[in-house]
């Protein structure tokens, strides 16, 4: 009875031990790397990061935001501006998160009224005519898109700082809209990283570059 016992328990093990492997080789190995073929043959540029090259370097991501500021972290006036950012020192992928200040947080309620002062001391627009993304983060802190209310508040300040007609950079802005997700997902935005690219192209077309 004993030996019999333990007969069935070692095949028990041996068929526990077989299964894992051939799920460590399915699962672990061929499956992961089926997929990455699949990806790399069918969208490339999605399954490497939507990485985005201007003159052929690598100078951001289409899925993640990024300041366009100087040293001092004050806003460069001849680039589009992104939203804030709550993600470690500012669209840090490593660091990702919002604030989690409720709409009381006297910290956010301050963190807006400043932010609401500069851009409309920069744009030179009224604060009631500065749209809710521009003065406040995303939930993941790393959102690459903007509203094209807040794009097209900056127009002006824009073509000011480049020399450039204001009908060309709206153009731009309007090229660059992109409408909800399937149609009615969302909201339309503008992702900043393209239209910035868009707008140095521009430039260097028209010999200003």
């Amino acid at each position: 009875m004993s030996t019999t016992r333990t007969r069935t328990g070692t095949r028990q093990y041996g068929v526990a031990v077989r299964a894992m492997l051939v799920f460590t080789v399915v699962l672990g190995l061929a499956y992961p790397l089926a997929i990455t073929l699949i990806g790399q043959v069918a969208l490339p540029a999605q399954a490497n990061g939507s990485l985005a090259r201007s003159s052929g370097e690598v100078v951001g991501s289409n899925l993640i935001g990024q300041s366009f500021t100087d040293a001092d972290g004050a806003a460069r006036p001849e680039w589009f501006q992104s939203r804030p950012s709550a993600a470690g020192a500012g669209y840090d992928a490593a660091a990702s998160s919002g604030s989690n200040w409720g709409p009381e947080n006297a910290d956010l309620i301050q963190a807006i009224d400043d932010r609401q002062a500069a851009i409309s001391a920069l744009d030179g627009v009224p604060v009631a005519e500065i749209p809710a993304d521009a003065v406040t983060a995303s939930a993941s802190g790393l959102d690459p898109e903007i509203s094209p209310a807040y794009a097209r508040l900056q127009v002006d300040r824009v073509a000011a700082a480049r020399d450039l007609p204001e009908a060309d950079v709206r153009a731009l802005v309007d090229a660059a809209e992109q409408g909800p997700d399937l149609g009615y997902l969302g909201e339309p935005t503008v992702n900043v990283l393209n239209l910035n690219l868009a707008l140095a192209q521009l430039e260097s077309e028209q010999g200003k570059g």
